[in-house]
């Protein structure tokens, strides 16, 4: 067994294919309320970009929710070691 955490085996299973999808340059922070909006809505809708970093609409797939989740759940795991828990 792998003494990696399982959050780490699933987010360095395809690195850099979420800045990809989203068009997104690889040395850029994904900004939160992205996420959020890609996570809040259901797979086939069309959302605005809240930011202006990356494309101006996304088409939500079932492909990029599964993405955007490890992704939120690793920065509440970060937040909390850092004394805050901030969802």
């Amino acid at each position: 067994m792998s003494k990696q955490p399982w959050i780490g085996k699933v987010l360095s299973r395809k690195p850099g294919a979420l800045h990809r999808q989203l068009g997104i340059s690889r040395g850029t922070k994904i900004p939160k309320t992205l996420l959020t909006e890609i996570h809040g809505s259901d797979a086939g809708d069309i959302i605005k970009n809240p930011t202006k970093t990356g494309r101006r609409r996304y088409r939500v797939t079932p492909l990029l929710k599964r993405r955007v989740n490890p992704v939120l759940t690793a920065r509440r795991f970060r937040r909390r070691r850092r004394g805050k828990i901030v969802y």
